[in-house]
C-alpha cells in the first residue's frame, strides 16, 4: 500500500515529544524512567494508527506501552489518537524493528504484540516477516525470561509461518484460534485493519507464544 508523503510529519513528531520519544536509544535500560514508574512494559511491533495500544493503554492503566512504528506519516495519526485519549502510560518510538535491540535492554519488556504484521509472501522476503527467527531472537533478547508474543492476523499465510517459527524456534504455543471472533476470547480490542477486515467476512486468527528461557 502506497502512503501519502506528509511533509510535515516529522515537524508534527517533534512537537509531542511527552508522546513520541525522540532518542529512544538514550533510554535503553531506562524505560521505567520515562514512565516514571516500574509498571510492565508491553511493545507493539507495527503499532499503525495506534488504536489497539492507545485502547489498551486504556483498559490496563498499570501497563506501559510502547508502540514502534517506522512510517511517519501513520506516527502523527497515532499523536492524534494518544493525545485525545489523554493517556500517559502510552508511547510511540518512530524506528525501525530490526534495530529493537539498540532501543531496549535485556528483561526490559514484559510482551511483545504482532498485530496483523506485513506477511511478505513471497519467499525471497522471508527475512523480513516480523515471526522470522531473527526477529524471535531479537524479541527473547529484550523480553523477561517466559516472556510472550501476541499475535494477530487476517492472512492465513502468514499465521501458518508463524506457527511453525514459533514452534521451530521451542516457544510454546497457547490460545490458539483460527476465527478470533467466534471464540468467544474476552477483552480483545481490534486495530483498525481488524475492523476492515472482519467487517468484510475475514477469519482473524491469533495465538501467543510463550519463550521458554525461564
Amino acid at each position: 500500500m502506497r502512503l501519502r508523503n506528509k511533509p510535515w510529519a516529522q515537524d508534527k513528531i517533534e512537537e509531542h515529544p511527552g508522546i513520541v520519544v525522540i532518542n529512544p536509544e538514550e533510554w535503553k535500560g531506562k524505560w521505567a524512567e520515562q514512565f516514571n514508574n516500574n509498571n510492565p512494559i508491553h511493545i507493539e511491533v507495527g503499532t499503525g494508527k495506534g488504536q489497539f495500544i492507545t485502547e489498551m493503554s486504556k483498559l490496563h492503566p498499570n501497563v506501559n506501552y510502547i508502540g514502534i512504528e517506522r512510517q511517519k506519516s501513520i506516527v502523527v495519526s497515532a499523536i492524534d489518537k494518544i493525545k485525545e485519549s489523554g493517556q500517559k502510560n502510552v508511547r510511540m518510538i518512530n524506528v525501525n524493528a530490526v534495530e529493537l535491540n539498540q532501543y531496549f535492554a535485556e528483561n526490559e519488556v514484559h510482551r511483545v504484540y504482532l498485530n496483523f504484521s506485513d506477511p511478505w509472501p513471497k519467499n525471497r522476503h522471508e527475512k523480513r516477516r516480523l515471526s522470522h527467527d531473527s526477529f524471535l531472537e531479537s524479541y527473547e533478547n529484550v523480553l523477561i525470561p517466559n516472556g510472550e508474543i501476541h499475535m494477530k492476523t487476517d492472512n492465513q499465510g502468514l499465521f501458518e509461518y508463524s506457527l511453525h517459527s514459533f514452534s521451530k524456534y521451542g516457544m510454546v504455543l497457547n490460545n490458539v484460534s483460527l476465527d478470533l471472533h467466534k471464540s468467544g476470547i474476552e477483552g480483545n480490542i481490534m486495530t483498525e485493519y481488524e475492523e476492515k477486515f472482519s467487517e468484510k467476512g475475514n477469519r482473524i486468527y491469533r495465538c501467543e507464544a510463550v519463550y521458554r528461557n525461564g
